[in-house]
């Protein structure tokens, strides 16, 4: 399994997943029961859009053809060095 998308919310993951779905490339959201855990902490990098690695070539033509490639990653904690996870 590789990531093909992080998402920034709920909703973009799911957008991403049905997209590579129609696209007949199969794939799972990664992180979805792990909003609720911290309450009303936001959370970043946590939504992950996984493929099987033999789907990875097909995967930017299925997102750029919903309009959903290209766009920046959600922010994580290991982008920024003066934050650490609590």
């Amino acid at each position: 399994m590789q990531v093909a998308y992080r998402a920034q919310n709920l909703i973009d993951a799911h957008l991403a997943r049905h997209a590579l779905e129609n696209a007949g490339i199969p794939a799972f959201v990664f992180g979805e029961n792990l909003l609720g855990g911290a309450g009303e902490l936001p959370l970043f990098g946590v939504l992950r859009v996984c493929v099987p690695d033999p789907c990875m070539p097909q995967v930017d033509a299925a997102l750029q053809a919903a309009g959903l490639g290209g766009e920046p990653d959600a922010p994580t904690w290991e982008d920024e060095p003066g934050l650490q996870p609590a």
